[in-house]
């Protein structure tokens, strides 16, 4: 099964990690940086398969071998690729560069069809990424 994480930059600036399609177990993880998020929701994922087990219920099909997908709110996918040039960014996607940084920071609210803007941005240099070939 696939489960689906949804990473979100808090107002603190900490990361929070849910899996938001689960319907036998509630399971997070937080932390200073999306990467201590990630080991923190994998150690509640583990935990909460050796919690079935130890008390002898059966581990629901939804957590054996799942495979994980991570859905990004716009402030951490900034994070996460920090490597992104805002500026650059803002040509491709079409944003103001000012804004972009706000989104970034999240501390502007962002509507869906921005998001989609950024969304279509990224996939544009993900596809010029892969098309690339060195000698």
């Amino acid at each position: 099964m696939k489960i689906i994480v949804v990473i979100e930059k808090g107002k603190d600036g900490k990361f929070g990690m849910f899996a938001n399609n689960l319907k036998s177990s509630v399971i997070w993880g937080e932390g200073n940086t999306i990467e201590e998020a990630k080991a923190d929701f994998d150690n509640s994922f583990k935990e909460v398969v050796e919690c079935y087990e130890s008390e002898k219920i059966a581990v629901p099909k939804e957590l054996i071998n799942p495979t994980f997908e991570y859905k990004y709110d716009v402030a951490s996918i900034f994070t996460e690729l920090d490597y992104i040039n805002i500026s650059k960014f803002s040509k491709i996607s079409g944003i103001n560069a000012s804004l972009l940084r706000h989104y970034k920071k999240g501390d502007y609210y962002i509507s869906q069809k921005q998001v989609l803007k950024i969304e279509n941005a990224l996939h544009q240099i993900g596809r010029q990424l892969l098309s690339v070939s060195l000698l």
